[in-house]
């Protein structure tokens, strides 16, 4: 009976779980992370080193942790974290946007009737309760930072340079004051920038309308066919705009008997007739360009007034009859016109989106604009002036904040001049930033060169207050030199005290003329935000301005990266950025986006994954994805992407356990390269250069941002090159050779060197589990294979580390390994077929004649090849064509490497051991 040798195998052994239990475990490494100051202690190893600043665009300090956020804080840390471990000095100084609506709305809406000042105070014990809400959430997401100083924008000493910079746009001449429509939120009861627009579909009442002329040839016989898609707006009609290049015709038509002479556009009558069932009858009755109809007048609809007709370059041939119904106090081409033309502005609507008594119908005072849709239909239908209605989708723009449907409406506002910018900011987006994806550049020189002039007063009371005082006959008073003495003043006392100070304490405090008043509202958040370049860029003194990177969002091309490019420009002549990064919006698998002011009915929060998954299942979700596109999520992918984590985790627990008795300092010359080790195979020489590519195409993919590529790598490495090749071809010589032997000495220095590179290619990654079995090597004593000899220091972290380097060993054997891979899938065919023929068990049992069309075979010898291709016995021929026979070997099986070997039963004291194994055995009792 054969004896049990398993004691004498060098079977792997470490105390690194196989379960990871990230929920649990990844808690306990932040605790030590925080306890020993890690990021200090990166920053500190860095010193004087070259200095790569990402500038942290601020999220706002209103909720959860979406996985919107989530994904964009993991990428900016993969980026901190690769750049430091390709050895920058990359400092990051978190900050969050703390001002505005978002934070108002909902407090405002717990709470009624509140002053301004209980408004603030309530804001930003908001504020800061999600400030430190967020903080936890985004430290447990694994990400760096120095979070016990971030950068807020209601701190007083950055408010301050708001108002710094804000005094810099008015003596630039870039603010002006005016009275024209502004995207109004009525759910707000403020007005937005573009920024905080966005566009959902929606259905409305669209309707063709009929202007009677009463002026020229046309006068009293025929009408104007307008249309519109807010009939609410009619009220405010005082004109309708035609293309003056275009062909209009007066054409009669008739619908059910009745009859109508109408002036259109000529191209666009196929498309009026089928919205109207109005069907042309006879020839036209006259065809002119719209030129010719400049300043003739129409009756309007229902109201005791007259149009004008005007000529235009907006009007289009998309829809409607050409002839566009101009209402100058509810659209920018309407104002522009009317402004242009020496029209009035008339908007008679309220704060709340009500009609008032200057839409000169008192049966509709105070009811909501889009409610009074179907009214004013009504009225025209009444008064004969209705040519058609229908329901018509299309994309409307909605407060981002309270979700209702946004209005065009004429309001006093403060303005920045944005064609004093514009050349300038589109010279610095072509030629001095570098945009990731490419399409970005496209994406926000679009947005620039289309930007009207940036609305930047809100009447809110959350935010910084616009330094604007009022003279005694209500004049506007911009005044630089005030500004920055208001500056000064919230530095030190925090902006409420524009709240808190009488208009006389501020007279006094300011040195303004007796009588002098200010109001209450606020600047633009955008603004806020948008001057972080100077308010921490520039004074913080780890970073500089302007910085390497801004990593956003895509609609940030709208958002962040535009407030700061502008004002940026105002301020510096200059981008204040190099590299402007851009990925796209997490998405569920039906492509609907998942934010954090949606809609969205399954669990969003990063929280609930966190405690689920663990904080390296987001990450390894965030470094395989294409961020540059929009990001698919959801449950289904983290089953997937456990398999492959489970993976990656096995290979690092498979690579310590063969190193639990690796002595770098007893192994030959401990300077010496694994690679140039005698006693190292090809299949270890294979390994190294694999890994060489490995390095090189991580740092590469780390360099230019491209995450997913350093995921695939990496994977590809682990699942095929080492466990299915490497490991399993080295484990008869790791388990069966003796433990000092020089071959196996030679694959464990080959193994550790991997290790330690796996570990340092992770670490960005797979923070948490990078650092683990980082530890557990230190723990085991385990040398760091870039300084053979000198054991790592159990504090210290892989985060201190730098990335592996290219040891340029060449590839003199990843051919040779393809063809004895390829000699190997033939051998394995050949063993399939003597399997299902029941001739052997196993592939050991197997007796194999190789014919080889490769010289590769004549260049190794024949155990390294029986190695390679994990059989016993095996005979070579060279042959012109590669092909394989098997039969079941004659030889006996030994009892503890299970391979089938002339020498079993040769030895009277081990006769069921191999002649490699009985030694080992002797040597082993010898050694007892």
């Amino acid at each position: 009976m054969s004896r049990n040798y398993k004691d004498t195998l060098n079977l792997p052994r470490t105390e690194f779980p196989m379960k990871a239990n990230l929920p649990a475990r990844e808690p306990e490494m932040l605790k030590q992370w925080e306890e020993t100051h890690l990021y200090q202690q990166i920053q500190k190893s860095r010193e004087g080193r070259e200095l790569f600043v990402l500038h942290d665009g601020p999220p706002f300090a209103n909720g959860d942790v979406h996985m919107g956020t989530a994904l964009n804080k993991i990428l900016k840390d993969f980026v901190v974290k690769s750049q430091t471990m390709l050895g920058k000095r990359a400092p990051y100084v978190p900050g969050w946007d703390c001002h505005g609506l978002p934070i108002e709305y909902k407090v405002v809406k717990e709470s009624r009737d509140l002053s301004p000042l209980e408004v603030r105070r309530r804001c930003e014990a908001f504020a800061r309760k999600f400030i430190d809400i967020q903080r936890e959430q985004f430290k447990r997401l694994g990400v760096f930072g120095d979070w016990e100083h971030p950068y807020l924008t209601m701190d007083p000493k950055y408010e301050a340079e708001i108002l710094r910079a804000f005094a810099v746009f008015v003596e630039e001449g870039l603010v002006y004051q005016a009275q024209k429509p502004v995207f109004w939120s009525t759910g707000a009861q403020t007005a937005l920038a573009e920024a905080e627009v966005e566009y959902q579909e929606r259905d409305d009442i669209t309707v063709y309308v009929k202007f009677p002329i009463t002026s020229g040839d046309w006068k009293e016989k025929a009408s104007i066919a307008i249309w519109t898609t807010t009939p609410w707006t009619l009220p405010a009609n005082l004109a309708i705009a035609v293309d003056p290049k275009e062909n209009y015709v007066v054409q009669k038509f008739s619908r059910n008997g009745a009859s109508e002479t109408l002036l259109l556009a000529e191209r666009l009558i196929p498309q009026f007739s089928a919205s109207t069932n109005f069907q042309p009858a006879g020839e036209p009755l006259a065809s002119f360009p719209g030129a010719k109809i400049e300043n003739i007048k129409a009756r309007h609809p229902f109201l005791d007034r007259e149009a004008v007709v005007l000529t235009a370059d907006f009007v289009t041939m998309d829809s409607g009859t050409g002839a566009v119904h101009i209402a100058p106090g509810h659209g920018e081409d309407d104002y522009n016109l009317g402004r242009a033309r020496g029209l009035p502005v008339l908007s008679p609507v309220d704060d709340h989106g009500r009609l008032t008594d200057e839409a000169g119908l008192p049966n509709l005072t105070g009811k909501y604009v889009f409610d009074a849709n179907a009214d004013i239909v009504n009225l025209l239908r009444e008064r004969g002036m209705l040519l058609g209605e229908q329901k018509f989708h299309h994309s409307y723009p909605y407060c981002w904040r309270s979700k209702t449907p946004i209005i065009f409406r004429n309001v006093e506002q403060f303005f920045i001049r944005i064609d004093e910018l514009r050349g300038k900011a589109l010279e610095a987006i072509h030629n001095e930033v570098k945009w990731i994806p490419a399409w970005g550049e496209n994406r926000i020189a679009g947005t620039v060169e289309s930007r009207p002039d940036w609305v930047i007063s809100r009447q809110r009371s959350w935010g910084v207050p616009l330094p604007v005082f009022y003279s005694k006959d209500g004049e506007a008073i911009l005044d630089a030199k005030m500004i920055r003495k208001l500056a000064d003043l919230v530095a030190e006392r925090g902006s409420n005290i524009w709240f808190e100070l009488s208009d006389a304490e501020f007279a006094r405090e300011l040195g303004l003329p007796v009588g002098t008043t200010k109001r209450n509202d606020t600047i633009d958040v955008w603004i806020d935000s948008g001057v972080s370049h100077k308010a921490v860029c520039a004074l913080h003194p780890e970073l500089r301005d302007p910085a390497d990177m801004y990593l956003e969002a895509t609609d940030q091309h709208r958002g962040w990266f535009q407030s700061s490019l502008l004002t940026s420009i105002a301020l510096n002549n200059r981008a204040p950025y190099k590299i402007c990064v851009t990925h796209g919006f997490v998405v569920d698998v039906d492509g609907k986006k998942i934010s954090k002011s949606g809609t969205y009915e399954k669990p969003t929060a990063a929280d609930h994954f966190v405690g689920r998954y663990g904080a390296d299942l987001l990450r390894l979700w965030a470094g395989s994805i294409d961020y540059t596109a929009d990001v698919p999520f959801s449950e289904e992918m983290f089953t997937r992407l456990g398999d492959t984590y489970r993976r990656i985790r096995n290979t690092l627990r498979i690579l310590l356990g063969n190193l639990y008795d690796f002595p770098v300092a007893g192994v030959g010359d401990p300077g010496q390269p694994a690679s140039l080790m005698p006693a190292a195979t090809l299949i270890d020489r294979w390994i190294l250069e694999r890994l060489e590519q490995v390095i090189r195409d991580c740092r590469l993919a780390y360099d230019a941002f491209e995450f997913h590529k350093v995921y695939h790598t990496l994977n590809q490495f682990c699942a095929v090159d080492l466990s299915s090749l490497y490991v399993d071809i080295t484990k008869d010589r790791m388990y069966c050779d003796a433990q000092d032997s020089p071959r196996r000495r030679a694959t464990q220095l080959v193994m550790h060197e991997i290790f330690d590179a796996l570990c340092r290619l992770l670490a960005p990654i797979l923070s948490f589990t990078a650092e683990e079995a980082w530890r557990f090597s230190a723990a085991a004593g385990i040398g760091d294979a870039g300084q053979p000899g000198s054991p790592t220091p159990a504090k210290t972290s892989v985060h201190t580390q730098e990335f592996p380097d290219p040891q340029n060993r060449g590839r003199g054997t990843i051919d040779q390994v393809a063809e004895l891979l390829r000699l190997r899938g033939v051998i394995g065919q050949a063993v399939e077929r003597a399997r299902q023929e029941k001739l052997i068990g196993n592939t050991l049992e197997a007796q194999v004649v190789l014919n080889s069309d490769s010289d590769v075979t004549e260049e190794i010898d024949k155990e390294e090849l029986e190695e390679f291709f994990i059989v016993s016995d095996l005979t070579i021929h060279q042959a012109k064509e590669a092909s394989a026979s098997v039969t079941k070997t004659p030889y006996a099986k030994c009892a503890r490497c299970w391979r089938y070997r002339p020498a079993v039963g040769a030895s009277k004291a081990h006769p069921d051991l191999c002649d490699r194994c009985e030694s080992v055995v002797v040597q082993m009792t010898k050694s007892e």
